[in-house]
């Protein structure tokens, strides 16, 4: 039996337009920029620069007067493009800028996420259609370490959920196996022990090498728990080749990923924001290559303006107001999206600025307070995660060096005064701690936490670890040295 019933149904959905904007929030400068020239190509009806009619008296008025009853069959609101009672919100100007103030500070080196320099090295492995796309997404999914740290089946499942790419697991692995051999060797390893295993297998052969092949492949465990006596008893070995072979492995990189940034060219950071220091006064401004002068095209208002003056219109000239519609459209609200996107940045560097008005007057670390996502968030009265858009992808340029914002964020821990202290300076001392070590007899953990608490922070053991691990340092045992 069919039946008809009325449902009310409450749902949230981001529009095209919206989508677009978290895009651009997260741009960097350099890219931004791209982003913008592309738009300026794609869409004649948007151009760069000050619109010339407002360096002269405009004629509102004039235009105002036109007859109003013009017959529009469309539903095209002309008016709506050609009114000139104010500035019209696409002609979008800054107003914290002079000619003179522009950006001319020198770009400096940085990186880049390295996925793109995997990417480009995939045109020599020899795969079809479907085994490059493959390529792709595995290395898509490599962490910053150089990992992947999903299964082979969690490969297939997203393949087939994502790209609507059916495989069997032995196609997906044998792709895997050839990316595995790009540049630098370890990448795509899926544990620590395939990483190594994966670089000793590029390194020239000699006896040591062979030797710590073995260690690797076939007493990992041994080798990770530092047994050195049982490893010598195991291949039967004297001390001197298992030092020579514990060297070899020393040279060998636990995180590939890292390496790829020292192998990219030409690649720079312009900063998003200027801070300056004036009469022990914080200045912050905002690059003035990310508030451009855009207008919408003369010669397009022009045609609209044409249109309503035409007496008989047919239907080619009826297409031709719809093209132009769309692109008068499109223009207005990019130009809309970026006097936001500017908003956005401005309100956000201010309110981390104000957060951390003692540690950039200084310079000192230690001055850096406690500050999250949802601080700033709260300040600016906008949600968490636009924040860290704007936290993750810009930089700003201090006396102290060009910094990305977002190291400017970490937790707070209360010390034994009371005072909340920010967890970077706790980062900062167990860093100097492990440094100085006895790498014969690394400190553990639980060691770590009482020397934090020897300095006035308490810490604990657990807490340690995930700082440690955050630090880039091993567990106690794999820090030992012979």
């Amino acid at each position: 039996m069919i039946k008809q019933q009325l449902q009310l149904k409450l749902s949230q959905k981001l529009s095209p337009q919206q989508i677009q904007l978290m895009k651009l929030m997260q741009l960097s400068t350099l890219d931004f920029e791209q982003r913008l020239q592309n738009e300026l190509e794609e869409n004649p009806a948007l151009e760069k620069g000050k619109d010339q009619n407002e360096l002269i008296e405009n004629d509102a008025e004039e235009d105002n007067d036109l007859n109003n009853d013009i017959n529009n069959t469309e539903d095209i609101n002309i008016d709506n493009y050609l009114s000139d009672d104010e500035i019209p919100s696409y002609k979008l100007h800054s107003n914290n800028y002079s000619s003179d103030d522009n950006e001319k500070t020198i770009p400096i080196s940085g990186e880049i996420g390295f996925h793109q320099l995997l990417k480009s090295q995939i045109s020599s492995l020899i795969l079809d259609t479907e085994g490059t796309l493959i390529a792709e997404f595995i290395i898509g999914s490599i962490d910053d370490s150089g990992y992947i740290r999903r299964t082979i089946q969690d490969l297939i499942d997203d393949l087939a959920f994502t790209q609507n790419i059916f495989v069997e697991k032995t196609e997906v692995f044998n792709v895997l196996k050839k990316v595995q051999t790009l540049d630098p060797p370890g990448i795509a390893a899926r544990s620590l022990q395939e990483c190594l295993s994966l670089q000793l297998a590029r390194k020239p052969i000699s006896i040591p090498q062979i030797m710590a092949s073995k260690i690797i492949n076939e007493a990992f465990d041994l080798f990770s728990k530092k047994h050195f006596i049982k490893l010598q008893e195991k291949f039967d070995i004297n001390e001197e080749l298992l030092k020579e072979s514990l060297r070899e492995i020393e040279k060998l990189n636990p995180k590939p990923g890292g390496a790829l940034s020292g192998m990219i060219q030409n690649t720079h950071i312009v900063p998003d924001f200027i801070l300056k220091i004036e009469n022990e006064t914080l200045s912050v401004s905002i690059n003035s290559r990310n508030a451009p002068e855009l207008h919408v095209s003369n010669s397009y208002t022009e045609m609209m303006k044409g249109y309503k003056e035409s007496i008989n219109k047919n239907k080619s000239q009826k297409q031709a107001i719809q093209f132009i519609k769309q692109k008068l459209d499109s223009a207005q609200w990019f130009i809309d999206a970026i006097k936001e996107r500017h908003q956005t940045l401005y309100k956000t560097i201010n309110a981390i600025v104000a957060h951390q008005n003692d540690y950039l007057l200084s310079g000192d670390e230690k001055l850096i307070k406690p500050m999250i996502l949802k601080d700033i968030a709260k300040k600016i009265d906008m949600d968490i995660s636009t924040v860290s858009r704007v936290a993750n992808s810009k930089y700003i340029d201090t006396p102290y060096g060009t910094k990305l914002l977002k190291s400017f964020f970490s937790e707070s821990l209360t010390n034994y005064e009371g005072e909340e202290v920010s967890t970077l300076e706790i980062k900062n001392i167990l860093k100097k701690i492990i440094q100085k070590e006895n790498k014969k007899h690394p400190v553990a953990d639980l060691i770590l936490s009482q020397k934090l608490k020897e300095k006035g922070y308490k810490v604990a053991r657990r807490t340690v670890a995930k700082y440690r691990e955050q630090l880039g340092f091993s567990v106690a045992r794999l820090r030992k040295e012979l």
